[in-house]
């Protein structure tokens, strides 16, 4: 539950700072916005361009539902 609740937080946070940028202000306390998983709101191990963590990448990886990744084998 509190892993839910912290990635609510962090959600309202980024419209927040999305929001001032958009007018052209700073937003107040913008350093405590930071990444977290879409699936499973882990905050470390982020992937940027996936949007997801190091282990949730892994299982969509072998799962096939990323395009044009698979799994290293040599």
């Amino acid at each position: 539950m509190a892993r839910k609740a912290l990635m609510v937080k962090t959600a309202k946070r980024q419209r927040k700072m999305k929001q001032a940028l958009a007018r052209g202000k700073k937003p107040a306390k913008w350093v405590r916005t930071y990444n977290r998983c879409k699936l499973c709101g882990r905050p470390r191990g982020y992937l940027r361009y996936f949007e997801v963590c190091r282990i949730c990448f892994r299982e969509m990886a072998s799962r096939g539902e990323i395009m044009g990744i698979k799994k290293s084998s040599w």
